[in-house]
């Protein structure tokens, strides 16, 4: 008999109807002869009218009683989940984030989990009772309600499969899994099966949307494997329909790479002319960091026989706007002769744990980006992944692309 942590998005309980569809893949679990915990999102769309309120309030409210608002969503999903189950004849009862256990430091509207006393919802579910847990939320130490933030629930999901000693953690959403790339872009786009923590930990991180990062971080670091799998199709989890992401891939010396992420949402920022001296990046990134505005890719030029050089970095679009503010606050200590941006950029990425013994990726990805008329902007590489920035216009063309050079059409 396994333990296994059922969690359902926000379109998996987007109405009654689906609720009830949801209980009814519990209830096969339950059949199958196992355990079963469920953790559920609000349902579709509760979530954005419960931030509304709060902005119609005031634009700038306090984000403790903004955590109390949209924690809600969550309470009315668990509460009508029970409902459903129990109408199946079944034994369920709700719990919020504070009666699990779930502790969150105070960091409100995007709290971190510090600890889940899980043994009254153990004991509740080895006595044959079915919990069903409100996620996206937890308690401070001073007993404030939390929120995780955005795709918060995963987190809570996989949070409470570890603190339940679970055998798995089903992800239930809208798509049926992992694939090579978006598929509503590269058609050929093939599903795998199975997918490394390293790779889904890149791949989300870079902008494929399936998992939050956070929650493949906590499967990583735990060892607890995660299905991601559709709450519309005909199985249940304990088919494996889905992506497994689990210990390492096996074929990982088979294919090089193993998906194409991509994302739209960074702009480039580019300071022509600083002088090359030590403390100048210093200059740079610190009041960007004061501002909290976080930089992802990096890439500086040659130094010129005036000692000066260019440097451009990425931002998220939507710190685009104060970063430009911040770095034209500074001008003077920084001391650049020009200030360049280019908001209609993508950013596109190799990932795969055979690209620690394939010689020849980057390569490949080059010529063939070329071959198209694609000029690269910046690149960045590590271990597993190699990203480059290009123009927005050809961000389609360069994943079918590069999708069928590295034979991912075949997977």
């Amino acid at each position: 008999m396994s333990l296994i942590v059922m969690k359902f998005g926000g379109t998996s309980v987007g109405d009654i109807d689906r609720i009830k569809n949801a209980a009814a893949k519990v209830a096969a679990e339950i059949q199958r002869g196992h355990k079963v915990a469920v953790v559920v999102s609000a349902m579709a769309g509760v979530t954005d009218k419960l931030i509304g309120y709060c902005r119609s309030i005031s634009p700038r409210y306090d984000q403790r009683e903004h955590d109390a608002v949209v924690s809600v969503g969550e309470q009315v999903s668990s509460g009508l989940m029970a409902l459903a189950l129990q109408q199946r004849g079944m034994n369920a009862r709700s719990w919020q984030g504070w009666q699990v256990g779930l502790h969150t430091d105070s960091t409100h509207g995007k709290a971190r989990i510090l600890t889940i006393d899980a043994a009254a919802l153990r004991k509740s579910i080895d006595g044959g009772e079915i919990g069903v847990v409100a996620g996206f939320q937890g308690v401070t130490e001073d007993n404030r309600i939390t929120t995780l933030g955005r795709g918060g629930s995963d987190t809570s999901a996989v949070a409470l499969a570890v603190a339940l000693k679970a055998d798995r953690c089903d992800i239930y959403t809208d798509v049926d899994g992992v694939y090579t790339t978006d598929p509503r872009i590269v058609e050929k786009a093939a599903k795998m099966k199975r997918v490394s923590y390293e790779e889904m930990l890149e791949l989300a991180s870079l902008g494929a949307k399936v998992l939050q990062v956070r929650s493949v971080e906590m499967a990583m670091r735990y060892h607890m494997p995660v299905q991601v799998l559709s709450t519309f199709a005909n199985e249940i989890g304990s088919d494996l329909p889905g992506t497994l992401v689990a210990e390492g891939n096996k074929k990982m010396e088979e294919n090089a790479v193993t998906g194409i992420a991509h994302t739209r949402d960074e702009a480039q920022v580019t300071l022509v002319g600083i002088n090359d001296k030590p403390g100048v990046a210093a200059s740079i990134f610190v009041p960007l960091a004061r501002a909290g505005i976080n930089v992802d890719m990096i890439v500086q030029t040659a130094s010129r026989g005036d000692k000066t050089t260019d440097l451009s970095f990425t931002v998220g679009k939507a710190d685009f706007d104060r970063a430009l503010k911040v770095l034209e606050g500074e001008k003077a200590s920084i001391a650049y002769k020009k200030l360049l941006s280019l908001k209609e950029v993508s950013k596109i990425s190799l990932v795969g744990m055979g690209m620690r013994t394939h010689a020849g990726v980057a390569a490949t990805m080059f010529e063939t980006l070329a071959a198209k008329g694609i000029n690269i902007l910046v690149i960045e590489t590590s271990e597993i992944n190699t990203s480059v920035l290009i123009e927005d216009q050809y961000t389609e063309l360069a994943l079918r692309a590069l999708h069928s050079a590295y034979e991912l059409d075949k997977t």
